[in-house]
């Protein structure tokens, strides 16, 4: 198996996705919007903030304050992030659990649906960061978690720290500027516009997958000697990832010095 320039030289021992319009085609507290009639103005907040302004507090407030989601729906919104998964995710991450790397789900979503949706990916719960959301006995919205560092638009950077004291080499794949703020943080950033492509995201990426398949993700992320030590099943999908590629799928912008 010949190496690409920019497959990677060393392996990774942590995967870090983002959730959101990554793992799952629906933004959670989108979702919620539509479902209590205020849709059109939540996606109008979300847009702004994942692609133009970055997520804060007072659009965290605000989002919520217009959708008042219910407890019950925001359980049943963790079936809904499961229903959406992207394509070949189950298989790519029972890849990397194989391997031996650990894959974390941090994100600005709300638990406890975002916690949910991980343990149907079989990610352990000491693995996945969202922010939580407080109910009263009769599960009406009473407040979010206003500590939790993913609230603001450099909070994952913060999370991704934590993990770096575990891990010291990390690889991030996400849709949002919330997410690209740790490009400087880690082994590999990977951009996902497979749901939601956008240019402002894309121009900063080396690499930027333009299809919703998480195939591609897997020649991206293993090196070499991982590749050649793939199962069968495991090495279709990895030639379906270098496919996606070789068709101009993903977007490279790198250099062999630099993979």
């Amino acid at each position: 198996m010949t190496s690409p320039s920019w497959q990677l030289r060393n392996p990774v021992s942590a995967i870090v996705f983002d959730c959101d319009s990554t793992l799952s085609s629906i933004e959670g507290i989108d979702f919620l919007a539509r479902n209590n009639g205020v849709g059109d103005a939540v996606k109008l907040l979300t847009s702004e903030a994942m692609g133009k302004t970055g997520l804060n507090p007072t659009v965290y407030q605000q989002r919520l304050d217009l959708v008042i989601p219910r407890r019950e729906q925001v359980h049943a919104l963790g079936h809904q992030y499961f229903a959406h998964r992207a394509p070949d995710i189950l298989d790519v991450i029972n890849l990397f659990k194989r391997l031996k790397k650990e894959v974390y789900l941090v994100s600005s979503g709300v638990n406890p649906a975002v916690r949910m949706f991980g343990e149907m990916l079989q990610i352990p719960a000491e693995n996945v960061f969202a922010v939580d959301l407080r109910f009263d006995q009769q599960g009406n919205f009473l407040d979010f978690e206003r500590s939790s560092p993913l609230i603001n638009n450099d909070g994952k950077r913060t999370i991704l720290q934590q993990l770096k004291n575990h891990h010291q080499d990390i690889i991030h794949i996400g849709d949002g500027l919330n997410d690209v703020v740790t490009l400087d943080m880690v082994t590999r950033f990977i951009g996902y516009g497979g749901i939601a492509y956008r240019k402002n995201i894309a121009d900063l990426c080396k690499f930027y997958i333009n299809t919703q398949s998480f195939s591609a993700l897997i020649p991206l992320t293993l090196t070499q000697n991982e590749a050649v030590s793939l199962l069968p099943e495991e090495l279709a999908l990895y030639q379906k990832g270098m496919l996606a590629i070789d068709e101009g799928k993903v977007q490279l912008q790198t250099h062999p010095e630099e993979a």
